[in-house]
């Protein structure tokens, strides 16, 4: 398939990458993006080039299957730079997300031109990772110091609007983006062309500045080590030549790309992305939700279908409404449940706080539900049909929680009371160490009685880790976590383990390797 394909209206040639589903920058992109800069350069009649892509995405950016393989030319850097310096100019009409290399790729372009719906970013720190292909040193000739600090240590795509704020968009348009970018840059080829982005000037904040932006980020970064990294690359490209800024933020990417917190968060990257929809599920699709009851003892779950703004939820109804809801939410200890099977309709969905009970007629249709900080375990019973497991899926997402499927157990529950029993045993200097290493949420405690003073904070967290890895691998053997990436996700968004550390299983298998 040609992910790459060339067009023109008049004078201006129009390139669009087609990669679905998201256009990652695989090696055929690359490559496609290379040759069509050689093929419009040597064309005459070309002025100037749009670079747009189909689908729901611009460049939305690296291709995560090629992760951890050895690099195939041509490289990104290289890419970046060649469009950049093409004899044509280039302008990135962005749709959708432009983020780590797609927005690099932007970049290198002479302009950038984005829909009002469309974000940009590069959240390479998110990974343990800093941009690899200039990001930390073109931004900061963009935008200023002070925005690309934000933008790169953070990792979070901003908005078109907030973009050309910034300096990183040079238009934001309405209507049909290709027209709207043809038209910018008929408009631009009639005035001289700003300097490409490498040769921009870039002015840096005195040394204080720095020195305060590294104690906010290391107080944010709570253990991470990506962001006082990108910091690092950020001052550089400000105080060194562009050239030399490049090549540093090229060497700590590759440093940091098998780094342990590196491995960690690309373990948890792909865990959260198959997590709303597994594999098990196959083709099953979820149950209508268009009216919703919640009965009593579901608070965190009406809290979370409010702050959604879920439509069609209805609380405490009375019976004659109970019958005519899809689905319906239900406390454990509610007296209503013994009740449900003969209230609701046949077909509805019935989701139990806590475990799904199986006394309840039709068990198919039922499925038990256990809010836990950002995550939701859901328990089906062995009667439950893939399309009511599909549908409480639907409905963790809906809220915008993780969903993790359990077996006939809690997963929180188990590991938290090891992990509270293991910490009641070590007693003073707990809460410190686990504070030291970003350990938050359910498992921020407070300090206990005096304990062997000889023990050193790495000591404690290893120790509480591998306690519960220890349960991890019980929950596995009991059949309660079907598999040890749901125990990751769980004491993660559930929890608060921290996530560059990859969850306590993935420690475990990193320490026993």
């Amino acid at each position: 398939m040609t992910v790459v394909r060339i067009d023109r209206e008049g004078e201006i040639a129009i390139v669009t990458v087609d990669n679905p589903p998201v256009n990652a920058l695989g090696q055929a992109l690359r490559q496609g993006l290379w040759d069509a800069v050689s093929t419009l350069d040597a064309d005459a009649s070309v002025r100037a080039v749009v670079l747009i892509c189909a689908g729901r995405t611009f460049i939305a950016g690296a291709d995560v299957t090629e992760f951890g393989k050895p690099p195939v030319p041509p490289n990104l850097p290289d890419l970046v730079d060649r469009i950049e310096g093409a004899v044509k100019p280039w302008v990135a009409a962005i749709h959708g997300s432009a983020l780590g290399g797609g927005f690099e790729v932007a970049m290198g372009c002479q302009f950038r031109v984005a829909l009002e719906s469309a974000s940009v970013g590069l959240p390479e720190v998110g990974l343990g990772i800093v941009p690899g292909a200039s990001g930390t040193v073109r931004t900061p000739r963009l935008a200023g110091v002070p925005a690309a600090v934000e933008l790169v240590t953070k990792g979070r795509p901003v908005k078109a609007a907030k973009a050309q704020a910034m300096g990183l968009v040079d238009a934001v348009v309405s209507g049909d983006l290709r027209t709207g970018a043809v038209e910018f840059v008929r408009a631009a080829l009639t005035v001289p062309l700003p300097l490409p982005v490498s040769a921009r000037p870039v002015v840096s904040p005195d040394p204080a500045w720095w020195d305060d932006q590294r104690l906010a980020i290391a107080a944010r970064a709570k253990g991470e080590i990506a962001p006082l990294r990108a910091l690092d690359c950020l001052r550089m490209a400000a105080e060194r030549p562009f050239a030399e800024a490049l090549a540093h933020e090229r060497a700590t990417f590759l440093d940091l790309r098998g780094s342990e917190q590196a491995l960690a968060l690309r373990h948890v990257f792909f865990a959260e992305r198959a997590a709303p929809r597994p594999a098990h599920l196959g083709a099953a699709k979820p149950l209508p939700m268009a009216s919703i009851a919640v009965l009593g003892g579901t608070a965190d779950i009406l809290a979370a279908l409010r702050k959604a703004d879920v439509p069609g939820v209805v609380t405490d109804p009375d019976d004659t409404a109970l019958a005519g809801c899809d689905l319906v939410i239900v406390g454990a200890n509610d007296a209503r449940i013994a009740r449900l099977g003969r209230l609701c309709r046949p077909d509805s969905v019935l989701a139990v706080m806590g475990l799904a009970p199986n006394s309840l007629p039709n068990p198919a249709r039922c499925v038990g539900l256990n809010p836990i900080g950002a995550a939701v375990e859901i328990a089906p019973t062995p009667e439950t049909t893939a399309e009511t497991l599909a549908t409480a899926f639907a409905l963790a997402r809906s809220l915008g929680l993780l969903p993790v499927q359990t077996g006939a157990g809690s997963i929180s529950q188990r590991l938290l009371r090891r992990f509270q029993a293991e910490t009641a045993m070590l007693g003073q200097g707990v809460g410190a160490a686990l504070r030291d290493h970003s350990f938050a949420g359910a498992l921020a405690v407070q300090d206990f009685a005096p304990t062997d003073p000889q023990m050193r904070t790495t000591e404690v967290i290893v120790r509480l880790t591998s306690a519960m890895a220890d349960e991890g691998l019980a929950l596995l053997a009991e059949g309660i976590a079907l598999s040890a990436t749901d125990i990751d996700l769980i004491a993660i968004h559930g929890l608060g383990y921290p996530r560059w550390r990859g969850g306590p299983m993935f420690e475990h298998r990193a320490r026993n390797a």
